[in-house]
């Protein structure tokens, strides 16, 4: 249970960055909402999941989810560049998740 509200503590991170882009600065209030409702949840299940799970392990792998859905989402929705650099650094951030997970007990 402790993964499942990691992964989606991780995955409303990426709602929240992608609404808080959305929102141009706070300046439009559905975004805005959005993202403060997101982020209340994802920091809530976040806690959640550090009730069993070490606190390194738990934050590498919520901000790695956050920063690979969001690098993704960027590509995908707002034509960011997929360039061959950026490509292997997102890649080296989910190698780094897959090890923090196996050295992870739990």
């Amino acid at each position: 249970m402790p993964w499942i509200c990691l992964g989606l503590a991780g995955l409303l991170e990426v709602v929240w960055a992608f609404a808080m882009k959305s929102s141009k600065g706070f300046t439009l209030f559905w975004p805005s909402l959005v993202t403060l409702i997101a982020m209340v949840a994802s920091f809530a299940l976040l806690a959640l999941a550090m009730r069993s799970l070490p606190l390194g392990t738990a934050y590498v792998i919520w901000t790695g989810i956050g920063a690979v859905g969001a690098f993704v989402l960027g590509i995908a929705v707002l034509g960011e560049a997929a360039t061959p650099l950026r490509i292997v650094a997102a890649l080296l951030i989910v190698a780094g998740m897959v090890l923090m997970k196996l050295a992870s007990p739990g």
